[in-house]
């Protein structure tokens, strides 16, 4: 996918309409996780560098057309203007007579946080009067938010394509440079590590990637429906029965192209996985009726790294276990230092999808990874080789 960059837009004196993604975490009224506004500064920072005037839209949760205050963007407009060193305004609305004469007023340098795209059904709904409304407030787009560009809605889809000059911003060139090369020319060996829940909502990756990668390494929940498929017991494990088929024909495509495809040979196995109580280690041959795999073993862990220790390209998604409590993180963890340690060492390391970059942040280990992508849905969806309506929107 092809997006023109921002390098090669004239912004200076001009009102440029940047769509980022501030849909953050709040508590108590403030922000709790500020990563994708600070992701956001760069694309910020040079547009107002040049001369531009910044017109900033988003959306948060889900109020599904309403107007509720606890989705207003009030509290990002003020953490923004923390990380800026100066006030960010927050229209009263995105879109409407008010909000123009505000965006009329601004001056190069100026910013102006709209508030949440979705107080109006026309965003989700890629409505054409929304788009050309929000359209009109902007002589030039610029779209820096690579976590919605998956939705066809009118910020990222709509708005583009009523406007004659767009371009990526910084944050989306490198998601796109990152995720690109994945796809394109990835230096080798290439391996992917797959974790998370179901299997289900991995299969058009799984399939994407397994002609390009050199070897692929399967860990988390998704393990027990694979080895269900070869006969293993899983005891109370999280096991799609719907997919067991699908995990057989997976391994066995594998087998037809040559691919290196690993699967755990041990879990952490807990009677009570809700309690967090510590587990024990257990095999497809002893795994008890009675326990569920909270993570991958500690066999699996040295196999792992011993496997991504050789790799020049690495790309993770998705958690080894249920890494949110500390007795079952130790596989997650183990994972994250095997990507740094390979990073450290020359190799291209990319962390893609929420679970998988809520574990490298907790961790301390973001820095070093060469990408971790702000896009949980829309890397995945990209790297099934799916058109993104957000990108697409893009393309000179």
């Amino acid at each position: 996918m092809q997006a023109r960059a921002l390098g090669s837009v004239a912004v200076k004196g001009r009102r440029v309409l940047v769509r980022v993604d501030f849909n953050v975490p709040l508590e108590g009224g403030r922000v709790a996780d500020d990563t994708r506004i600070r992701a956001a500064l760069p694309t910020i920072e040079r547009l107002r560098a040049e001369g531009a005037v910044v017109i900033l839209m988003s959306h948060l949760g889900r109020p599904k057309g309403e107007r509720r205050a606890e989705w207003s963007l009030a509290p990002v407009a003020e953490w923004l203007g923390g990380l800026l060193g100066r006030p960010v305004p927050l229209a009263p609305d995105c879109v409407g007579p008010v909000v123009e004469s505000l965006a009329a007023a601004l001056g190069p340098g100026d910013l102006l946080l709209l508030e949440n795209l979705r107080f109006h059904k026309g965003e989700t709904e890629n409505d054409p009067s929304f788009a050309a409304a929000l359209a009109a407030l902007g002589e030039v787009y610029v779209n820096d938010a690579f976590g919605t560009a998956h939705r066809a809605h009118a910020s990222t889809a709509g708005v583009p394509g009523l406007m004659k000059e767009k371009a990526a911003g910084l944050l989306m060139e490198r998601e796109l440079e990152f995720l690109g090369g994945l796809l394109g020319t990835p230096a080798r060996p290439f391996l992917a590590l797959l974790g998370g829940a179901k299997v289900s909502g991995k299969i058009e990756v799984i399939e994407s990637l397994l002609p390009r990668v050199d070897g692929l390494l399967i860990g988390g929940a998704m393990m027990f429906t694979f080895w269900r498929a070869q006969g293993l017991r899983t005891g109370r494990s999280l096991v799609e029965e719907e997919h067991v088929e699908t995990a057989r024909r997976i391994l066995g495509r594998a087998a037809e192209l040559g691919k290196t495809l690993l699967l755990p040979v041990d879990c952490v196995a807990a009677g009570d996985p809700a309690a967090g109580a510590p587990g024990r280690v257990a095999d497809g041959e002893t795994l008890e009726s009675g326990e569920a795999g909270v993570d991958i073993g500690p066999r699996t862990r040295e196999l792992f790294r011993e496997r991504l220790a050789g790799g020049q390209t690495l790309f993770w998604n998705g958690p080894m276990g249920i890494f949110e409590q500390p007795a079952y993180a130790a596989g997650t963890l183990a994972m994250a230092e095997a990507l740094a340690e390979a990073g450290a060492s020359g190799a291209t390391t990319v962390v893609g999808g929420g679970d998988s970059v809520a574990a490298v942040q907790r961790m301390g280990l973001a820095d070093r990874m060469s990408h971790v992508s702000t896009g949980g849905g829309a890397a995945l969806e990209f790297l099934e080789g799916r058109v993104l309506p957000g990108v697409a929107a893009l393309a000179p």
